[in-house]
């Protein structure tokens, strides 16, 4: 059955040059990178706060380096020196031969992001859903908005999809993939918490006996179904107000009934691991839940296709691109679409990494498409395959992206010509001077 919506006057809300629908990672910079250079900026975001999975989901690890040297810089280094600086970030200690990475308090970095969207006059509406798309004559004109006082449309000269599920791109028609080839599911999704009340200390007495032995007796309960389903069992290293990855959940992002039931069945799963603990690990017996995600943290959903798509090959390959707007480093990392917990970092050794002192390009052209001119994507949603998204979809890659389009948007408009026809060894240069690392590009300088 079909309503039919009767015609109707929309009111402009608000008439900008770019408008980012999606205040992740990948739209604060993409917003941020537009406005430094000279656009006028709107950005929306559907939750209260901007940060996306790393403030919402409380998914607050960045990677930066080849594992020899840090090669994603430009707006990712400004946003963690400030960080640091306030005290909301620190370096994570890893074992020689890792990334170098840093963790942040989403709390704070909420704040860091809002203090970079105000210094660079991005005027930013949360509480406010993307709608649909506005196509006339194939071109994007803006985006419907419903707010308080009724249905508004926001005119855009520039639209910029960063909703992370290419929700824009979609409705506007644009072809996408969804999950895997083999059975369309996309990567497992996870529920990430904060403790509060553990005894460090008696922790900290523990041997390495009987924190094996603790490990073996959860991988155990796990086996046996006496727990929920998840690959990361030693819950001895953990601090007050630590961030551990340990409870997945498996299904459709974009069925919203079945999130909101994985949703509660995430935290479900929190609670009924806290409680094993409380019985059995010394330490525990006074821990509480102090916070769960706002939101599942969600890898994978739409991936839209777009002029070129990024592959494991090019992944593991580290492939240069001539159009690069930056390196990406992290490894082909599948999160079992089924839910057991299980990634590919698990059992393939070196198979999945990038090769250490190196990195791949990502490239312009994955965020643009051939049918839509004046619109683009960046994030995860943004075009490559099941496997290539598995790297590129990290918070870190997907700011590299948005400081990419952003500054390649505002150049468009500067200049009166399409995103696509900047001329990439132009915007290479911008993006050097804004501090990102540029090199090996295939013909370039």
């Amino acid at each position: 059955m079909d309503i039919l919506i009767p015609e109707q006057r929309v009111p402009v809300l608000l008439d900008c040059d770019v408008l980012v629908c999606g205040g992740g990672a990948a739209g604060v910079a993409a917003a941020v990178s537009a406005a430094r250079h000279g656009a006028e900026v709107v950005l929306i975001e559907r939750w209260p706060r901007v940060g996306g999975m790393l403030t919402c989901a409380l998914v607050n690890i960045w990677h930066r380096s080849d594992r020899e040297k840090v090669v994603i810089n430009g707006l990712v280094e400004e946003a963690t020196q400030r960080a640091m600086a306030a005290g909301w970030g620190e370096a994570y200690p890893l074992p020689e031969g890792r990334h170098e990475t840093h963790r942040f308090d989403p709390e704070g970095m909420t704040l860091v992001f809002h203090r970079m969207l105000d210094e660079a006059g991005v005027r930013v509406l949360c509480y406010t859903v993307a709608g649909e798309p506005i196509v006339e004559d194939g071109r994007l004109r803006g985006v419907l908005v419903d707010t308080k006082c009724g249905r508004r449309a926001i005119v855009a000269r520039i639209v910029i999809d960063a909703t992370g599920d290419g929700d824009i791109a979609a409705k506007a028609g644009l072809p996408f993939e969804l999950g895997r080839e083999a059975d369309g599911r996309v990567q497992g999704m996870t529920m990430m918490y904060r403790l509060c009340g553990l005894d460090e200390d008696r922790l900290a007495e523990l041997s390495a006996d009987e924190r094996e032995a603790i490990g073996e007796c959860m991988l155990a309960a796990i086996r046996d179904g006496d727990l929920p389903p998840s690959k990361t069992a030693q819950p001895c290293g953990y601090r007050n107000r630590s961030i551990p990855n340990m409870c997945p959940v498996a299904g459709d992002p974009l069925d919203e009934e079945e999130l909101t039931r994985l949703t509660v069945l995430g935290r479900e799963r929190v609670f009924r691991f806290l409680e094993w603990w409380r019985e059995r690990v010394p330490g525990f017996g006074a821990a509480q839940v102090e916070q769960t995600g706002f939101s599942l943290g969600i890898r994978e959903s739409r991936r839209i296709t777009a002029r070129t798509t990024l592959t494991a090959e090019m992944v593991l390959g580290a492939h240069k691109q001539p159009d690069a707007i930056g390196h990406g480093i992290w490894m082909i990392d599948i999160h079992d679409p089924l839910g057991s917990g299980y990634t590919t970092w698990c059992d393939r050794g070196d198979d999945n990494i990038v090769p250490r002192g190196d990195s791949y390009h990502i490239p312009l052209g994955m965020c643009l498409n051939e049918a839509i001119p004046n619109l683009a994507v960046a994030g995860r949603c943004a075009s490559s395959t099941h496997e290539g998204h598995s790297s590129v979809r990290v918070q870190t890659h997907c700011m590299v992206m948005g400081q990419g389009v952003g500054t390649c948007a505002a150049m468009a408009l500067a200049s009166g010509v399409e995103p696509a026809d900047v001329p990439v060894a132009d915007l290479q240069q911008h993006l050097r001077a804004d501090g990102v690392y540029l090199e090996d590009v295939p013909g370039g300088v």
